[in-house]
């Protein structure tokens, strides 16, 4: 039997209305950004996100997938030295997924981001491959003590180990770059939490503060590796790090069992500053020609 045209209407009504909507298309992740759009997105994020610790790891799951390449970002145009660009969006290594993120999360438009990130890179914000923090413990850390506060010790009292390390920064620009700079060595001398303790600890940590994975060899210790904090829905406390091929959210349990054979030693963790405020940056001088050796 065929319907009439007055039938056929109501029926068509009825049937658009019972049928579920298409969900709203799923944000792309920030390494697939342009700049005017990560410009965007931090003014629309000041505004939604007031808290700086959510801002983080809004911004940090939003990173996922990203390529991984390791010694990614250097100097270029500024300097010559390390041809590597000042800023590159579209992969990461462990220490610049970290810089983005907290960079993001601390501005509220796109040049505020780039000028807080050379904050971070670099001591007192003056770009050049011979003021960049290069030694995680001697140089990023220190230089950023108004983001970061060490709680390492204090999280489980009595179980932290130290260890020294040998910064040689003289011959790290002689055998990097193959610069001439006069440097004395330094010795520095540091704590970390064996890995085997780590889940006594998780439970103090909140989103956003900071990871350093501790690595050795015999006797040496060192950060071989950095990553962020985030908390799951079911409040479990995960490791938000960029490593090869690309950035990634895991349990720390699956971390730890993934680098037990390959010098895992165990972590420094470093309380988020929620109000952090970055110091001024040192006035930039006036570039002078750096002693080179010869080829």
């Amino acid at each position: 039997m065929r319907l009439s045209p007055w039938l056929v209407l109501p029926l068509c009504w009825l049937t658009a209305c019972s049928v579920t909507p298409p969900a709203p298309p799923a944000e792309p992740p920030l390494h697939q950004l342009r700049p005017v759009e990560v410009d965007a997105l931090l003014g629309r994020l000041q505004q939604e996100q007031p808290l700086l610790r959510e801002r983080v790891s809004q911004l940090a799951r939003r990173f996922i997938g990203q390529p991984y390449e390791l010694y990614l970002l250097g100097e270029f145009p500024f300097e010559l030295h390390d041809p590597q660009p000042l800023f590159n969006l579209e992969r990461s290594d462990c220490v610049v997924f970290v810089e983005h993120v907290y960079a993001m999360a601390l501005s509220r438009d796109w040049a505020e981001f780039f000028w807080m990130l050379q904050r971070i890179r670099y001591r007192d914000g003056v770009i050049g491959v011979t003021t960049r923090n290069h030694y995680t413990e001697a140089d990023w850390l220190p230089s950023n003590r108004w983001l970061l506060a060490d709680l390492t010790e204090q999280l489980l009292p009595g179980a932290a180990l130290p260890y020294s390390l040998q910064v040689d920064r003289e011959r790290f620009f002689r055998d990097r770059y193959r610069l001439q700079v006069s440097l004395p060595v330094q010795r520095w001398n540091d704590h970390y939490l064996p890995h085997a303790r780590t889940a006594e600890v998780l439970g103090q940590l909140q989103a956003g503060d900071f990871v350093a994975v501790v690595t050795g060899k015999g006797e040496g210790r060192w950060v071989s590796h950095v990553g962020l904090v985030v908390v799951g829905a079911d409040g479990e406390r995960r490791l938000l790090h960029s490593a090869a091929p690309q950035v990634r959210e895991e349990r720390f349990a699956d971390f730890i069992a993934s680098r037990k054979d390959k010098g895992l030693q165990g972590f420094k963790f470093l309380r988020l500053n929620e109000q952090a405020e970055p110091p001024p940056m040192a006035p930039q001088p006036r570039p002078q020609p750096l002693p080179r050796l010869p080829k």
